[in-house]
């Protein structure tokens, strides 16, 4: 389901972006009454901040802001929601950003808090390991966004990217700030045609090597033809429910995919330097080690290519292929 949620959040901010005057419609909040926000449960870790309660925030203005650090669709997101708790924190404006892992990774307090560092997250944290607080609020989606007025009620809700100036004028007129932001839907991600792909047996699903995916270790090798949307992986590897691990020096990775990016949640025991390339041309060379979200291509060529990956040492670790 989780793979499902994160994707289907991504699509639906590609196809508002896309709906005719979207971008007018942006710039005007349109409040509902969701009910009152549901207190925070089962916290495991308070970052940057003392626990909180909904009842201890009452008289401000809240943006709950469910994400998870190796999420590409979150870390698109983070930018505008830095910025509108570093404007407005001194207004009324509040942001909790409920960190809900996908991954195992995800649920060490370290890992999180090099995160918050590397985005210059200064807002509260709840880590929320057991999803308590995420199945409090109904939540399904990576990223989820739900604002709460001054008497605790959630007035609007988003999921997904985009929509940020719609967002951000609801944030000033709850804080009787009347100014109006210009339309910003962030990204116009239409051009993608490869969705999230999973290494782990539990969500693997487009695995083209000839070898049938199954626990444990095993040979891979290479098919005589890639299709669209799928990736082989070439060499002994071993396969657990979340991850693809290298069992011994010398494997590769080929993807065929339809996208101008290529990111990857990987991780490495000791740093492991990957050679790439892209339609049979060099990219420059990423060094993986700590569980997070590397990039590996970066143009604006929205077409069909083919990236092979290849890792040196074994140990390294795969989790997923995202793309943007």
């Amino acid at each position: 389901m989780l793979a499902l949620t994160r994707r289907s959040a991504m699509l639906s901010a590609v196809a508002a972006a896309l709906l005719p005057g979207a971008e007018a419609r942006a710039q005007a909040p349109h409040f509902s009454n969701y009910g009152r926000a549901p207190e925070f449960v089962g916290i495991s870790h308070w970052l940057n901040s003392p626990p909180l309660t909904m009842a201890g925030l009452r008289g401000k203005v809240v943006l709950i802001d469910f994400w998870t650090y190796s999420c590409i669709n979150c870390l698109r997101t983070l930018p505008y929601v830095t910025k509108w708790y570093d404007t407005y924190k001194d207004k009324g404006f509040v942001v909790v950003g409920v960190h809900t892992p996908e991954f195992a990774f995800e649920h060490l307090t370290a890992n999180v808090q090099r995160a918050i560092k590397r985005f210059g997250i200064h807002y509260p944290v709840a880590q929320d390991n057991s999803y308590a607080t995420w199945q409090a609020y109904s939540n399904e989606y990576w990223p989820a966004e739900y604002l709460v007025n001054q008497k605790g009620e959630i007035v609007l809700e988003h999921f997904g990217e985009g929509r940020y100036s719609e967002m951000e004028n609801a944030i000033r007129s709850l804080l009787a700030l009347n100014a109006t932001m210009p339309a910003d839907n962030g990204m116009n991600l239409s051009g993608i045609g490869s969705p999230e792909m999973y290494f782990g047996l539990a969500r693997v699903a487009m695995l083209g090597s000839p070898e049938q995916p199954h626990p444990g270790e095993a040979n891979y090798t290479a098919p005589a033809h890639l299709p669209l949307n799928q990736f082989a992986l070439v060499g002994a590897w071993n396969l657990s429910n979340e991850k693809a691990t290298l069992a011994k020096d010398g494997g590769s990775v080929q993807l065929h995919f339809h996208s101008a990016k290529v990111y990857m949640v990987a991780s490495s025991p000791t740093p492991v330097t990957l050679s790439i390339t892209v339609d049979g041309k060099p990219q420059k060379p990423v060094t993986v080690q700590q569980s997070q979200l590397y990039t590996l291509f970066n143009s604006s060529d929205y077409s069909d290519h083919m990236l092979t990956l290849t890792v040196p040492k074994a140990g390294f670790q795969a989790f997923t292929f995202t793309f943007g």
